[in-house]
C-alpha cells in the first residue's frame, strides 16, 4: 500500500526529524526515493509578477544578478517538503517557497533548491548560500538575533497521530496515560512527554526516524506518534483512510521564512506576498492541495511584522 511504501522510502532518506521546528539537528536528505505511487503530482500554478523591485535589498539585488532564486528546503517531510524519485519537489513548504519566488518576479519552476540541515540554517542564510529558507523553521527570539523572519505562514503545535478508528486519545495529551507513545530519539516532543509524565516510562518508544514510528503505529505496536502537527498532517495526508491527527496541539511553533538579518526591505516584501496570499485565497488553496489532504483544516495566521 502507498503509506507503507512511503514510510519505507522516507526511512531510507534518513527522516531524523528530531523536532525540526524546534531546531534539532538532522542529516540532509539524500533525496526522496520511492516508486511512482509516491511521486509528486501537479504543483500549484502561480502567476509570476512583473516589474518587481525591492529597493534597498542586497539579497534581491543578488537574485537579480543571478537571474534565479536559491531556496533552502527539506526533502523528507511528506506534504511539507518532499523530493520524489524523479527529483521533483512538492508539499506545503515547497509551494510557499514557489509563491514567494513568483511574487518576487522569478519563475518558481526555476528555483534552485538546496537541502539544508536544521543546524546549518542560520549559517546558510547569513553566508548567502541561500536567499531564503522555507522548511518548518520556527520563529524564536534567539534565532532572530542571527536571521530575520517573514511570517509566520503557519502555526504548528505538538499533536498526536493515531489510527483513524481510535478515538481514545481525542482529548489530547491528557489521554496519554497508559498509551504507548512513539517519537524520534532525543526530540523535543518526546522530552515533553517525559518531563510532563504524560504516560508511563515503560510505554515510551523512541526511534531514529518518525517513519519508523509511523510503521509501528500502522502495525498497532504503539498507540500514537507525537511531534509537530504539520509533520503529522503530512503523514496523515498520505493515508487518510488509516491515520488522522487528533487536532489538540499542546505547544506553539510559528513557522517563518528565514531571511538575512539586515534585509528589512526583503522581509517587508515577503510579508506583503504572504499577506496577499491570505486575502486572495492562495494560501488556503496551497494548504488544501498539500497538508489539507490530511482532513485537518487550517487558516493563515496573522503576520508578526517587525
Amino acid at each position: 500500500m502507498r503509506m507503507r511504501t512511503l514510510v519505507a522510502t522516507v526511512g531510507v532518506a534518513a527522516l531524523a526529524l528530531t523536532a525540526a521546528a524546534c531546531g534539532k539537528d538532522e542529516p540532509s536528505a539524500s533525496g526522496g526515493g520511492g516508486n511512482a505511487s509516491d511521486s509528486c503530482g501537479d504543483l500549484h500554478k502561480f502567476t509570476t509578477a512583473t516589474g518587481v523591485d525591492v529597493a534597498g535589498s542586497p539579497t534581491f539585488s543578488k537574485i537579480k544578478t543571478a537571474g534565479k532564486v536559491t531556496v533552502g528546503v527539506k526533502a523528507d517531510q511528506p506534504n511539507l517538503g518532499y523530493k520524489d524519485a524523479s527529483g521533483k519537489r512538492c508539499g506545503f513548504d515547497i509551494e510557499v517557497a514557489r509563491m514567494v519566488s513568483a511574487g518576487l518576479g522569478f519563475d518558481p519552476d526555476k528555483i534552485e533548491y538546496k537541502e539544508i540541515p536544521s543546524a546549518n540554517r542560520e549559517t546558510a542564510i547569513a553566508g548567502g548560500e541561500i536567499d531564503y529558507y522555507v522548511g518548518t523553521y520556527s520563529i524564536t527570539d534567539k534565532r532572530k538575533k542571527q536571521v530575520s523572519f517573514a511570517g509566520p505562514y503557519f502555526i504548528a503545535g505538538q499533536d498526536l497521530l493515531v489510527r483513524k478508528a481510535d478515538t481514545s486519545m481525542d482529548a489530547g495529551k491528557t489521554a496519554l496515560k497508559g498509551k504507548k507513545v512513539c517519537s524520534a530519539t532525543g526530540s523535543t516532543p518526546i522530552q515533553r512527554v517525559k518531563d510532563e509524565q504524560l504516560t508511563e516510562a515503560s510505554n515510551i518508544s523512541e526511534f531514529k526516524t518518525y517513519s519508523e514510528c509511523v510503521s509501528q503505529l500502522l502495525d498497532s505496536k504503539v498507540d500514537t506518534v507525537t511531534t509537530d502537527d504539520a509533520i503529522l498532517k503530512g503523514y496523515a495526508a498520505t493515508a487518510p483512510d488509516q491515520l488522522r491527527v487528533v487536532g489538540k496541539p499542546f505547544s506553539t511553533e510559528k513557522y517563518g521564512i528565514g531571511l538575512p538579518l539586515a534585509d528589512k526591505a526583503l522581509r517587508d516584501k515577503v510579508n506583503s506576498i504572504l499577506e496577499t496570499s491570505a486575502s486572495d485565497g492562495t494560501w488556503k488553496a496551497i494548504y488544501d492541495e498539500t497538508l489539507g489532504k490530511s482532513g485537518s483544516d487550517s487558516t493563515p495566521p496573522p503576520l508578526e511584522k517587525y
